[in-house]
């Protein structure tokens, strides 16, 4: 490893996750941009409050080309293992029943010791499927725990005891276990 890594040499990320028997996870790719734009502009009020201080997105007025630069960007990063973002999708590949549902983002930290260490974030549409809004969290933590080599883990977006998400029925109860 060198001082930039934070993934070991070899590593290799997984390509498809199965969270249920209708709901997957896979790294997003331009072909999204649709599918991405409409969960986007749907949620965008939620997506600013849980991110927008910190990234400025979901800006008022992203245009599609701007969400096909940023999807570009995500799968190439995705490509050299710089960070991670994973679609949360239903429907069959490519087809006009595909959705997505929300994204899992995982990030080497912004500061301090790479080897290691992640900062994990996620979100889901006001209208996921109940499983869904109330199993991601401990889904996530228990996968990222299983398959990724890293020893510190943040969630600096989903803590547990999050105040505007603990009270809004459109996001699920607040996730299990700790960040």
């Amino acid at each position: 490893m060198t001082d930039t890594d934070w993934l070991p040499e070899g590593f290799a990320h997984p390509t498809r996750l199965d969270f249920d028997g209708a709901v997957y996870l896979r790294p997003i790719r331009a072909t999204d941009v649709d599918i991405d734009m409409i969960a986007v502009r749907a949620n965008r009020e939620m997506l600013w409050e849980q991110y927008g201080e910190a990234w400025g997105w979901p800006p008022i007025d992203m245009s599609r080309e701007a969400d096909l630069e940023d999807l570009v960007r995500h799968a190439e990063e995705v490509e050299r293992h710089e960070s991670f973002n994973y679609a949360i999708l239903t429907g069959a590949e490519g087809s006009d029943s595909q959705r997505l549902l929300g994204c899992v983002y995982i990030d080497p930290p912004q500061s301090g010791d790479l080897d290691g260490a992640a900062e994990v974030s996620w979100w889901c549409v006001a209208d996921a499927p109940t499983g869904l809004a109330q199993g991601l969290g401990g889904f996530v933590r228990a996968w990222i725990a299983r398959d990724w080599p890293l020893e510190r883990v943040s969630f600096p977006f989903n803590p547990e005891e999050h105040p505007r998400r603990r009270n809004h029925p459109e996001h699920g109860a607040p996730p299990p276990g700790t960040r």
